[in-house]
């Protein structure tokens, strides 16, 4: 059984070829990915795919127009890979003092920000996750009153979102410190979800 995490802001969809990408995403799907923005400093811009309600899907890759490395480790990417995901709670402040508490350190919170193709400044603060290196414990973010990427995206609703790791046991107490349900089995490390598209059942990991 799979289930959709409760607060579920956004998976990362990462890839060594943006353009190649978005492509294939579109043949797949029937939906063509609207563009999202540079990470300026960061060496990356990003296309978005709304999943229903205020979650969405972030394909991300290199800028070609600026220098530096990427995050998640893109530039050692030889294909697309869903790499991490996001949830927003109530209050990050307090969501990583409780996990803290708990024996997780979600990472300090740091803002971040990219301006819009129309030029919309977007403002959110993020947890580093620098505890786990595997992707499959969700970073906190928080948009607070700014706009949400989600706002006005094409849709492809997400059916089911789940994970292998060679020891669930090891990831499971992060999860509970974030009360966070998610689908785990023991298998190669991935994420693995899928979208109901115009063209049926797609999955991507």
């Amino acid at each position: 059984m799979n289930t959709i995490p409760a607060r579920l802001d956004h998976l990362v969809l990462a890839t060594p070829e943006l353009a190649a990408t978005i492509d294939d995403f579109a043949r797949r799907t029937g939906v063509v990915p609207a563009p999202g923005g540079v990470h300026v400093g960061l060496g990356t811009r990003n296309h978005l795919v709304g999943l229903g309600g205020r979650a969405y899907l972030e394909i991300i890759g290199p800028d070609p127009e600026q220098g530096g490395a990427p995050p998640f480790g893109i530039d050692w990417l030889t294909e697309p890979r869903t790499l991490s995901w996001a949830i927003e709670p109530p209050d990050i402040d307090l969501t990583v003092e409780t996990a803290r508490a708990r024996g997780y350190d979600p990472g300090d919170v740091r803002p971040m920000s990219r301006r819009r193709p129309d030029g919309t400044l977007l403002a959110w603060r993020l947890t580093d996750g620098a505890a786990d290196s595997s992707g499959l414990v969700p970073f906190l973010i928080d948009w607070g009153s700014s706009p949400h990427p989600s706002d006005g995206l094409p849709v492809t609703p997400l059916l089911a979102l789940s994970a292998t790791v060679p020891e669930p046991s090891a990831i499971r107490p992060a999860l509970a410190a974030l009360d966070v349900e998610l689908t785990v089995s023991e298998g190669p490390l991935r994420i693995s979800f899928t979208l109901d598209t115009p063209n049926g059942a797609v999955t991507f990991d």
